[in-house]
């Protein structure tokens, strides 16, 4: 936890509260970290944490876009800051469908 609030301090994303959620409360088997907070705008925020060492294909960037679909049904909110933070070889064609739809990708291999 605090190896992500030190990220995204260090992208000045302040949080005045950041809960862990556990990947299996959503019904997914994905080994990611996944953090929901509230920002000092009073706006939900959506961090997932992904570190592997296979290439991120376009096909698991989709399967993550819709953990984001079951963190907004899970709080029952609209999750509008999405951030994540991959420390992988990522696809060139996953990074654009990530930015497309509105994510910040912070990509460390």
């Amino acid at each position: 936890m605090k190896e992500i609030v030190e990220k995204m301090n260090g992208k000045n994303i302040i949080c005045k509260s950041l809960e862990e959620i556990a990947p299996k409360t959503l019904g997914s088997r994905k080994k990611v970290s996944l953090y929901v907070g509230v920002d000092l705008k009073s706006y939900y925020c959506m961090m997932i944490k992904l570190s592997k060492k296979s290439r991120v294909l376009r096909k698991e960037v989709e399967q993550l876009m819709q953990l984001h679909e079951k963190m907004e049904a899970y709080k029952k909110t609209k999750i509008t800051k999405k951030y994540i933070w991959i420390e992988a070889p990522l696809c060139s064609k996953a990074k654009a469908l990530l930015e497309e739809n509105g994510w910040k990708v912070w990509h460390h291999d």
